[in-house]
């Protein structure tokens, strides 16, 4: 059986960490909006006063996919949490258990930091992942909706 190990990324992962999330992007076919480099991995995600965490899974060594978090905190709830921005495994070492490995290593994280709950987006259409995430025993939250403000809506909203 091969040794899967995850861990935190350090600064000589950041060029591992951008190949990785670029295949992400490749996978969710949003590489026209890819705008990362291995300078702000090393800024943004590495780091004890990194805005954003970097985890990787690694198979015997080898980097096989990548994780990204942050910190967030519900208001009403009075509750610190965890934002997972981006999960990936590589598409041949799915279904090995690297996903659900990535996720106990971050909910034993949020647990240690006094977060209450993790939460995440996953695009509509991929129905491997959203049953992966049920599986867990991640529901969906019917009664939010997302909305974003950015480009130039977000410019001129300044302006008014």
């Amino acid at each position: 059986m091969s040794a899967v190990t995850i861990r935190e990324a350090t600064r000589d992962d950041a060029g591992v960490a951008l190949s990785l999330l670029y295949e992400l992007a490749e996978y969710e076919k949003l590489t026209d909006k890819f705008r990362l480099t291995r300078e702000i991995i090393e800024r943004d995600f590495i780091g004890p006063d990194a805005p954003c965490h970097c985890d990787l899974a690694t198979v015997d060594g080898a980097p096989v996919g990548v994780m990204n978090w942050y910190r967030t905190y519900a208001s009403f709830d009075a509750s610190p949490g965890v934002f997972l921005e981006d999960i990936f495994v590589q598409p041949k070492h799915r279904g090995k258990g690297i996903g659900k490995l990535f996720f106990v290593h971050l909910a034993r994280h949020a647990l240690a930091i006094g977060a209450t709950h993790i939460e995440w987006f996953v695009l509509d259409w991929n129905k491997p992942s959203i049953a992966f995430y049920e599986r867990l025993g991640a529901r969906q939250p019917k009664e939010w909706l997302r909305y974003s403000l950015s480009g130039h809506a977000l410019e001129s909203l300044t302006k008014t």
